[in-house]
């Protein structure tokens, strides 16, 4: 090569994110980008790593992650920032890039007027106190701060966070000047770079939007080429109809289409996936452009309020917080519960609060790791009023982990050709979901060498190609000449996840080298000072 180079990894076995079997080959890297070079190549690096006997693999996307607040300026005093582990769990795995703004909330749009009632609803949502709404995506990515970021991150719009940031937390359609406004605002924010539009149809404000509200979205989407992505209106007993609602917006908008954490939850689902996987292939067979993204685990996490019926939330975050209060509200919530909303899916109701435990409740930490139900039966209490006094107690901020899937469901969705990898992780302070640190290793290690689910170059490819191709990553997800020096070095034999429910940071084994743009951020996997994450524009 005409030059030294900066960094050579030597004796290898390439996955390169094609799914194409695995081969030798050393990888340079020159300015940041890649070089493939013929195994044994003559070469001179700045720094040479023997590499013998491992795999080097493109860095891993996840697709969905709820990080947009790790690197965001916080500012008021009091407020809770993020402990570094929390930033280096995905790092350690070998996620070098991100996509965040996922299930309808990002940090961004909204008309400055809004802003106020906007940061109220990310604190609730993010858990790391008060978090600075921005107006357009070239104002998340200048509050970026470059000193804490060790990933790559891109951000989809959160329709959520574009409702409310238009017109607030009304429960009704919008009028026509609100949903062009609406629409403006998505455009400019695609425009900038944004990733595409997501929804969280089970969370308020988005489900309180019908069907064609969403069509005038994505079709704005569709005409930047990016994704509708969507956490569907019901994941549980209305999982199918909340689906081919999906897919008519998809049909209609002429958006591809991204299935969030793809499930079938619930007693009264378990098991449907035996179904909405061949609807999902015969929908693309008919042209649709439809993937969908899973997390390896069998339990799921969000905020405890979205375990009440929307409702409650009409409002914001203070009207919700008024209500309960008040003991008819707490009646009326406990009916719904029993009986079912239409439209609304109701997780409690379709298990119980016994499979719901506390993640995250900063001013009281003994409930973390608890079922409501425990924690009710030990105040002596009904377990709705023990969700609503620690909504109270915490002013709405508590994470829940919910215990809802069933094993054989999560394999199908893994092995799917149509799925590709995503955490879902919420890095809150607590006892936050496992999966936020180890849900790459667990696919690599549990799921395609132990249970041999999926070989490893399909499970790397889930993990890079797909997604890179799915979000217009242009220059990364692939090792090829070129691409962007996001690397990473692990063993195959020993990769392994072993963050717990009661211990969720713990990093993985055998992943012992990541690189991000060149530059060596995991050395015999213990993080470096380097912090070479950008945000990333897609145009």
């Amino acid at each position: 090569m005409g030059r030294p180079l900066d960094l050579l990894l030597r004796g290898g076995t390439l996955v390169d994110g094609t799914g194409t079997p695995a081969r030798e080959a050393d990888i340079a890297v020159v300015d940041g980008r890649i070089a493939v070079l013929p195994a044994g190549t003559p070469a001179a690096a700045a720094e040479t790593l023997d590499v013998t006997g491992q795999v080097v693999t493109p860095g891993f996307i996840d697709v969905h992650t709820h990080s947009d607040a790790l690197a965001a300026p916080h500012g008021n005093a009091g407020a809770t920032e993020p402990t570094d582990d929390l930033r280096l769990a995905p790092l350690l795995q070998g996620v070098t890039t991100e996509i965040c703004g996922n299930c309808g909330t990002s940090l961004f749009p909204s008309l400055p007027e809004r802003l106020p009632v906007l940061a109220e609803h990310l604190r609730v949502t993010f858990g790391l106190g008060p978090v600075r709404p921005a107006v357009d995506f070239d104002t998340f990515a200048a509050g970026q701060d470059p000193a804490l970021r060790r990933t790559h991150i891109a951000s989809l719009v959160g329709h959520g966070t574009l409702r409310a940031g238009v017109m607030g937390f009304d429960a009704r359609p919008p009028g026509p000047d609100e949903l062009d406004t609406m629409c403006a605002l998505l455009d400019r924010a695609l425009t900038q770079g944004a990733a595409g539009l997501s929804t969280g149809l089970i969370y308020p404000p988005g489900t309180y939007a019908d069907t064609e509200e969403i069509v005038a979205l994505a079709r704005v989407a569709a005409r930047h080429g990016k994704p509708y992505v969507t956490h569907l209106r019901d994941e549980m007993s209305q999982v199918e109809s909340a689906l081919e609602e999906a897919l008519d917006i998809a049909v209609r908008s002429g958006a591809p289409l991204q299935i969030s954490h793809h499930k079938t939850a619930g007693r009264h689902a378990w098991g449907a996936t035996l179904r909405t996987l061949p609807r999902l292939e015969q929908a693309r067979a008919e042209g649709v452009d439809v993937l969908c993204d899973v997390y390896p685990y069998t339990a799921g996490s969000t905020v405890l309020h979205a375990m009440l019926p929307p409702w409650t939330s009409e409002g914001g975050v203070g009207a919700l917080l008024e209500r309960l209060r008040r003991p008819e509200t707490r009646d009326r919530v406990r009916a719904d519960i029993a009986q079912g909303v239409k439209g609304w899916e109701n997780t409690v109701g379709n298990g119980g609060w016994d499979l719901i435990t506390v993640a995250a409740a900063q001013a009281h930490p003994e409930a973390e790791g608890r079922s409501i139900a425990d924690l009710a039966t030990e105040r002596g209490v009904h377990p709705v009023d023990h969700a609503c006094d620690l909504l109270l107690a915490e002013q709405g901020e508590v994470t829940i982990i919910s215990h809802s899937m069933r094993e054989d469901d999560v394999r199908r969705v893994l092995v799917s050709p149509l799925s590709m990898i995503g955490s879902d992780g919420v890095p809150k302070p607590g006892r936050p979901h496992p999966r936020w640190a180890g849900s790459f290793a667990r696919v690599l290690g549990h799921y395609g060498r132990d249970e041999q689910l999926l070989p490893l170059e399909s499970a790397v490819h889930k993990m890079t190609g797909l997604p890179a191709r799915r979000f217009g990553l242009t220059d990364r997800g692939v090792v090829r000449d070129g691409a962007l020096g996001d690397l990473v070095v692990l063993d195959p034999a020993s990769v392994r996840d072993t963050a717990t429910f009661d211990r969720p940071l713990l990093a993985p084994e055998g992943i012992d080298t990541v690189v991000v743009a060149g530059r060596v951020a995991v050395r015999g996997g213990c993080p470096t000072a380097v912090r070479a994450g950008e945000v990333v524009r897609i145009r």
